[in-house]
């Protein structure tokens, strides 16, 4: 017989997506750092502010933690493709 606590801890499907979400971003913005950053870290922005929208409990923490990464990463990296004169998009 299951535990009733144990399905009230249970995370509901648009959780588990947010947090899929947020790590997706998490990579996106990362990746922008040494890829075109015009181009990829707006979407990972997209991404992350989504994320924080569906998120609740757990996955509201690392939906925070990708949006701001995601903004540190765009200044970072728009940085350093203009000081190496790397195309922005």
């Amino acid at each position: 017989m299951t535990d009733p606590r144990a399905l009230l801890e249970r995370e509901r499907p648009a959780e588990i997506l947010a947090g899929f979400l947020a790590s997706a971003s998490i990579f996106m913005s990362l990746i922008g750092l040494a890829y075109r950053p015009l181009r990829v870290i707006p979407l990972a922005l997209v991404l992350a502010f989504l994320a924080a929208a569906m998120a609740s409990g757990r996955s509201m923490r690392l939906a925070a933690a990708a949006a701001g990464l995601g903004a540190l990463c765009f200044a970072v990296g728009m940085a350093i493709a203009v000081l190496t004169e790397n195309p922005l998009f």
